[in-house]
């Protein structure tokens, strides 16, 4: 028996941020309409969300489109304009991806961007570029105050709870994991995490010293007196003829 794919329509999407901009919504809602009948569209609904700020990615309306674009219900999504859609260019960014693998046109009129043309998928493909530089910048800075924090000593993540020093003295005096476990009220993870941190933390020991040893022996390096094999490689001094009388 075949499956009988659902009637797609397209999507009219209005917002505004508090309940004083009424006139706001109805002016959205219009120019939605009449761009619908100028390009005689009759299958759509309208979607729109009030006193709802934009910065919020989850909206009443804007879920219940949004699953109707899973849905495989929605040929074409239509907004008055970015700002009215989304705040964010990752929000916004998200949603174009959403779109682009379903095959669904999104069509801003403000901007008057139409992602079917060539000019819209352009700027989609800088609007992603942007996105991606966004991330890494925020990755990035994330990164260096992760680092920032380590130098100061701070521990980062969720405290640890288990008895290090209990669970190396246990596992020296050669217990097994489920026993360390059981005295050291712990999991088995635990254990397994704590020894896992102490070969770390010896094996970067040991890279240390290793480092220090190089750094010292390069600095005796540096301060030793040239031997006698400086003199050896200098070449000797020609003899001088004495003219004969």
């Amino acid at each position: 028996m075949s499956t009988i794919e659902p009637k797609k329509r397209v999507a009219l999407y209005a917002r505004v941020s508090t309940d004083m901009q009424a006139t706001g919504l109805e002016a959205q809602v219009r120019t939605l309409k009449e761009y619908c009948e100028h390009n005689k569209i009759l299958d759509f609904e309208l979607y729109s969300d009030e006193n709802i700020s934009g910065t919020k990615s989850s909206r009443p309306s804007l879920d219940r489109m949004m699953a109707a674009v899973k849905g495989g219900e929605v040929s074409c999504v239509i907004v008055y304009s970015f700002s009215r859609f989304a705040r964010s260019v990752t929000h916004l960014l998200s949603a174009l991806e959403e779109f682009k693998k379903r095959n669904i046109a999104f069509v801003s009129l403000t901007e008057k961007i139409d992602t079917s043309s060539a000019l819209g998928m352009a700027i989609f493909t800088i609007l992603g570029a942007v996105s991606q530089l966004e991330r890494d910048l925020i990755a990035e800075r994330v990164r260096n105050g992760l680092k920032n924090a380590r130098a100061k000593g701070k521990h980062i993540g969720r405290a640890k709870l288990r008895d290090s020093e209990l669970i190396r003295k246990l596992r020296k005096a050669g217990l097994t994991y489920r026993a360390i476990a059981v005295i050291a009220k712990c999991s088995h993870g635990s254990v397994h995490a704590e020894l896992l941190a102490q070969k770390r933390e010896q094996r970067e020991a040991l890279e240390k010293a290793k480092a220090d040893e190089a750094a010292r022996q390069a600095q005796i390096d540096s301060f030793a007196i040239p031997s006698l094999k400086t003199e050896k490689e200098k070449p000797p001094k020609e003899k001088s003829e004495v003219p004969a009388p």
